[in-house]
């Protein structure tokens, strides 16, 4: 398929710029299919969820935490420098991007804060050639420095910038291993009184860590999407996720990833053959899931890998369809909006 088979046209009235005032009152709509392909789809509320979930299912949530991963500061010479973390890669080493008069250079140093009262980060060089991102170095470990000097990042297309509102919804209730600098947002519907009723249903939920990069933003600029490079991401399945998994399909329950990054760690875990480490995996239409049955999922941008993700999952006809609906019927669109409940087809 090429990337033009995954455009479609956003009133940008429809992105969401904002979060609803209670996490679990968005919008759902479930797409199901029929015996001729044909798909149902159905205008329901988040909290309807707990009427698609069966005793014996068990949910995956992605635990990661997105952490203040923008910065400002200037270069050697007093210009001015926007970085934006991309991720993690040791104690004091991370990818990033650079924003700046003129691309810096092997050895340039990002002075961050005062001089009295601030830090530094030196510039390795770029991650690949003409790769956007750049190997840099902190002057001491990443995270307690950016939790002093950083900033939360919204996506780029969230016009505000991060208030106190966001600091709190743009986290998940199950948010724990800080490393993302994305929200996983497809969690950010769900408070403790809903998973306190999931619960109470019998049907269980398990956590994975799968640190998102800001790489998920980055554009597929190639029409032949075989020559795309999928963005790199951490990731790591712990022993009791993988034994609820085991339980919950000899109980012939349903596993249902809470967004696509679950999804992607599962399926990376199990075409890899490993539980921690560095997945590129991009899923296209065609490829064969096996591990996951259900998702929960938000409504992504055009032509994005995690569109075409989706399209994979739930057949490419259907989400053009689910998605002119979604349209039509005003639902709000990317981070902050409204969700969708998928069965692979």
């Amino acid at each position: 398929m090429r990337l033009s088979d995954f455009n479609y046209n956003l009133p940008p009235e429809l992105i969401a710029q904002h979060p609803l005032p209670d996490r679990s009152s968005s919008r759902l709509l479930v797409l199901n299919q029929t015996i001729n392909q044909e798909p149902i789809i159905e205008d329901k509320q988040f909290t309807d969820l707990l009427e698609l979930l069966k005793p014996n299912d068990l949910l995956i949530f992605n635990d990661t935490k997105v952490i203040p991963a923008r910065l400002f500061g200037k270069k050697e010479s007093g210009g001015a420098v926007e970085v934006l973390l991309e991720r993690i890669i040791d104690t004091n080493k991370a990818v990033v991007q650079i924003r700046a008069s003129k691309p810096p250079k092997p050895g340039n140093q990002i002075l961050i804060g005062h001089a009295d009262d601030g830090f530094s980060i030196k510039v390795i060089g770029r991650q690949e050639l003409n790769s956007p991102f750049y190997e840099v170095e902190f002057s001491s470990a990443c995270i307690p420095l950016l939790e002093k000097y950083g900033q939360l990042p919204l996506p780029p297309y969230i016009t505000h910038q991060a208030n106190s509102d966001d600091q709190q919804r743009y986290q998940t209730v199950v948010a724990k291993n800080p490393g993302a600098v994305a929200a996983p947002t497809a969690g950010l519907h769900f408070d403790e009184h809903l998973l306190e009723k999931i619960k109470a249903k019998g049907t269980q939920y398990a956590t994975i860590t799968l640190h998102v990069g800001a790489g998920t933003f980055t554009p597929v600029r190639t029409e032949d999407l075989s020559e795309h490079k999928m963005h790199s991401e951490w990731f790591s399945i712990p022993k009791e996720t993988q034994m609820a998994i085991d339980e919950a399909k000899r109980l012939g329950g349903s596993i249902i990833a809470v967004g696509t990054t679950s999804l992607r760690a599962l399926e990376s875990s199990a075409e890899l053959g490993i539980t921690e480490g560095e997945t590129r995996l991009f899923i296209t239409p065609g490829y064969t899931f096996k591990v996951i049955d259900k998702l929960i999922t938000n409504f992504h941008l055009p032509c994005s890998t995690l569109l075409m993700l989706v399209s994979a999952f739930a057949g490419v006809e259907p989400i053009r369809k689910a998605y002119d609906h979604a349209i039509t019927q005003q639902y709000r669109f990317f981070s902050y909006g409204d969700a969708m409940f998928l069965t692979r087809q």
